[in-house]
């Protein structure tokens, strides 16, 4: 068959963006031959408009992977949020004895990690692969097939493209996936989260906030402008309650639910909600394609590691593929079966260990109360442990990549 590509990525998001960008930048091929593909390609963000309800929590290493892939330092620096402590709790107050902080000064570090908003993410990453020449598509793929000498892709408007690999990062929803035949597990998580940005009347003071709460647990993510980016996530009968009360009862219902760790909460924003559930494929990789991010695996947004997980995805395809002996060896399922193997179990071992936590901290029986704020307070008082989580969380720590574990020259 025709190779019109060394790679097709299909989705447009950070996950595919940053594949597209690294593949260029670590010349494993050359930019034209990268295709990008969405349905509908990322727009520019409007003028002046407010920061987007969807945030993501970035760790050090995924920093380090935008950055060699020429996306962070795109984004505009009122889109980026530094943040220096974290604070979880699940008692009545963040200071009370079941509460575990960490400070950035303690790992010798000068964050925690940034909260980044999405839709400049999405923009600059879409922005970084043009400038590096990568070739962008907008279609829809209506069919896969997959031959001994690559993966063919028929698209909507009746263009048909060969390649040796083709990278599936369409989403928890991939199209890709369902035409490759891969079958996914996990389990609805009958919540939904909800979404808004909060003026409090306490500064957060570059503090992460996290409370558990019996239906689940309540965060506040620190913005640049003074404000905090809540994600509640709750029973989906209480969502669509807080969601149809107004901006002054949310407030109320917010600062009650927060503990008032940060005094009254003033809703600023619109409320946006989305469903959560545990899902995850049960295979990672074909002959000549391969899933990544959301489309191999969607985990509860409890610990903010989503996105970090898939661009943990991103950064050990480029390792793989590094190895090959040119880009017709990049579909060589022995090749991807690496990738398998180290992604498949990362991923499922941090989807078990969140889906664990949501059902220790969202349960209301009180015989678990006390287990809930001793484990916390056990972390808390044991500094190697603290650390430990501390520098896996930013990405300092694991099996990352190589090429992730220094700071770019």
């Amino acid at each position: 068959m025709s190779r019109d590509f060394d790679l097709v990525i299909v989705g447009a998001g950070p996950i595919g963006a940053s594949l597209a960008c690294l593949m260029a930048a670590r010349k494993l091929s050359a930019a034209a031959r990268v295709a990008l593909i969405a349905e509908r390609l990322p727009e520019a963000p409007p003028a002046g408009a407010d920061w987007d309800l969807r945030v993501f929590a970035l760790g050090r290493a995924s920093q380090r992977l935008l950055e060699q892939a020429g996306i962070w330092q795109r984004l505009p620096p009122a889109r980026v949020a530094p943040y220096e402590r974290m604070c979880v709790w699940s008692g009545s107050g963040a200071a009370d004895a079941g509460s575990l902080s960490f400070d950035c000064a303690e790992i010798g570090e000068a964050n925690l990690g940034c909260i980044v908003e999405g839709r400049a993410l999405q923009w600059q990453g879409l922005q970084s692969a043009r400038a590096a020449g990568i070739t962008l598509i907008e279609a829809a793929v209506e069919g896969i097939a997959v031959h001994e000498g690559g993966a063919y892709l028929r698209l909507r408007d009746g263009r048909e493209l060969g390649t040796p690999l083709l990278a599936a990062a369409d989403g928890t929803e991939s199209a890709c996936r369902t035409l490759l035949g891969i079958e996914t597990a996990g389990h609805a998580y009958q919540q939904d989260a909800l979404v808004a940005h909060v003026r409090t009347a306490e500064a957060h003071r570059a503090t992460a906030w996290q409370r558990f709460l019996p239906g689940g647990p309540l965060a506040l993510l620190p913005l640049p402008d003074g404000r905090s980016s809540i994600v509640w996530s709750t029973a989906r009968a209480e969502a669509a309650r807080l969601r149809a009360l107004d901006a002054a009862a949310f407030g109320a219902e917010l600062t009650v639910a927060s503990a008032e760790v940060l005094g009254a909460c003033e809703l600023t924003t619109s409320i946006a909600s989305f469903p959560l559930k545990l899902q995850y494929a049960l295979d990672y990789v074909r002959p000549h394609a391969v899933l990544l991010g959301d489309a191999a695996h969607a985990v509860h947004p409890l610990a903010g590691q989503g996105l970090n997980l898939g661009l943990m995805d991103c950064a050990a395809l480029i390792e793989v593929l590094g190895d090959a002996a040119d880009a017709r060896s990049f579909g060589d399922l022995r090749l991807l079966r690496r990738y398998e193997r180290w992604r498949k179990s990362e991923n499922l071992l941090a989807a078990a260990a969140f889906d664990g936590l949501d059902r220790l901290f969202s349960n209301a029986n009180p015989a678990l109360a006390g287990l809930r704020s001793a484990g916390l307070s056990a972390v808390g008082r044991l500094p190697f442990l603290k650390r430990g989580f501390a520098r896996h969380a930013l990405g300092l720590d694991g099996d990352i990549p190589a090429f992730l574990r220094q700071e770019p020259v």
